[in-house]
């Protein structure tokens, strides 16, 4: 069984600039509603540690392994509850560049597993979540000075 979700919002600031907010993962304690800690190697095979705070549920610590990492394009992770298939979970953050200089800023998970069905509940709160997050992350990265968003000055 498998669940794709996915939101996008649009950001007026540069894929460089939203990046930079974006990967500042030490700063997350103060802004962001959903992921509410990330450390470890943002590098293809590094392992994080990741704590999701899904509204209205208990926060919940994962330990996925980085899987595909492009500077100011795409940030992806595999996590796993226990083994292989029962949960596995790959989220991704993907940054395209707008005509007008700004981002489209997409964030998607694909759940596969046979526990899949019975989480709905979990993966109900978890869009809103990632919709929180992704609103957060656009007045984050617009409060910036238009300078660094590749906007005239």
């Amino acid at each position: 069984m498998a669940l794709d979700l996915t939101t996008s919002i649009d950001i007026d600031a540069s894929p460089a600039v939203v990046w930079d907010v974006l990967t500042d993962t030490a700063a997350y304690p103060d802004w962001n509603p959903f992921v509410r800690e990330l450390s470890g190697e943002l590098v293809e095979g590094g392992r994080l540690r990741v704590r999701i705070g899904p509204p209205g549920r208990r926060a919940i610590t994962l330990r996925p392994h980085v899987v595909h990492l492009e500077p100011e394009r795409q940030l992806s992770w595999l996590g796993r509850v226990l083994i292989p298939r029962l949960f596995d979970g790959q989220h991704s953050f993907a940054l395209e560049p707008r005509p007008d200089g700004g981002t489209r800023f997409t964030q998607s998970e694909h759940f596969r597993g046979v526990l899949v069905p019975f989480m709905g509940r979990l993966l109900a709160s978890t869009a809103t979540g990632f919709d929180a997050m992704n609103e957060a992350l656009r007045v984050r990265s617009e409060a910036r000075p238009r300078a660094q968003s590749g906007a005239a000055v």
